[in-house]
């Protein structure tokens, strides 16, 4: 794919375009030159090119809103449902993010589109580490989300190979901003009640990325031609500790963050004796990622210091709360 250029400017499919990421690449795709079409599930009250379809799964017709598209940028699928039944959780992630996506890539195949921009998740190359990511990591899924990413990215390099459709793979880690949904969401809510947070002797290390740093990733990748094929790790490539992104996110409230210590030792134990192994594992021990490939294969810079964006997702949450 050749890119954009004077003579052509290709229209680009924003699945999930009323979610978290989605919405933002709606704003900033057209404002740099990109034409873009949205896929919702429900069309009444949207302004703009939007197309409805019928949820994400193997029997979604997407023909009209591919229509005239060149390139798909895939932001929607199922995270995770915290009712879901325990024992169907990869079912159902495999229905929608598996069988759904690749039932929109054949589509998309079929009717020209030449590049497909997957949205994944670092999850895929697992949940913690003590040296950084790379995209030449051996993928590690722990959680049935993960694992139907990586089915998912296994199934797109199988349908595209021999064929004219170019894929692009981008695996963010936790993505921020003040009305950022999850885990970022539930920090952000502790913070502006002043829960005292038992977190303060914690020296991790965690990799993330602001949604203005990832949309502007995606940009590149559905424009620069160098992007063809390639498979991209992203973050803002300043790592934060769990007390400093906490008492970064009260400095922009305008608080004095409540964190008091607790040996590591008794914190792991209380997880286990709880079941909150899974949030231990995202509060407590490190996961970096070196996403120096996009910035050397795509000239890629983020927009946003990450201790900035996190200062105004702090700001910007205890305006609006």
């Amino acid at each position: 794919m050749k890119g954009l250029d004077a003579e052509h400017r290709p229209c680009c499919l924003v699945t999930g375009a009323n979610g978290f990421i989605g919405s933002e690449l709606m704003a900033y795709l057209p404002a740099r030159g990109v034409p873009v079409r949205g896929a919702v599930r429900q069309i009444s009250g949207v302004k703009g090119d939007y197309s409805q379809v019928s949820g994400l799964g193997a029997e979604t017709d997407w023909r009209d809103a591919l229509q005239g598209c060149d390139v798909v940028v895939h932001a929607a699928g199922r995270a995770h449902v915290l009712n879901d039944p325990i024992d169907d959780q990869l079912a159902l992630f495999r229905q929608v993010n598996v069988a759904g996506t690749l039932a929109l890539a054949r589509q998309a195949l079929a009717m020209g589109v030449r590049r497909f921009v997957f949205i994944s998740s670092i999850g895929v190359n697992g949940i913690r580490n003590v040296r950084a990511f790379t995209e030449e990591d051996i993928p590690a899924p722990v959680a049935p989300y993960a694992q139907s990413k990586l089915e998912a990215e296994l199934g797109l390099q199988a349908l595209v190979e021999g064929q004219p459709m170019e894929l692009v793979i981008i695996r963010p880690p936790l993505v921020y901003a003040a009305h950022a949904p999850g885990n970022f969401a539930r920090l952000l809510r502790l913070v502006a009640m002043g829960v005292p947070l038992p977190l303060a002797y914690l020296r991790n290390q965690r990799s993330m990325i602001a949604l203005e740093n990832l949309v502007s990733l995606i940009h590149l990748c559905v424009t620069h031609p160098k992007a063809a094929g390639e498979l991209f790790l992203a973050a803002d490539g300043e790592d934060v500790s769990t007390p400093e992104l906490l008492r970064v996110l009260a400095q922009g409230m305008g608080r004095s963050p409540r964190l008091w210590p607790m040996p590591r030792g008794l914190l792991a134990l209380g997880a286990r004796l709880s079941g909150k192994q899974t949030l231990y594992t995202q509060l407590c021990d490190s996961l970096r990622i070196d996403a120096a490939k996009a910035r050397h294969v795509l000239g890629w810079q983020p927009p946003r210091r990450a201790l900035e964006a996190l200062l105004e997702s702090g700001r910007r949450y205890a305006a609006h709360h």
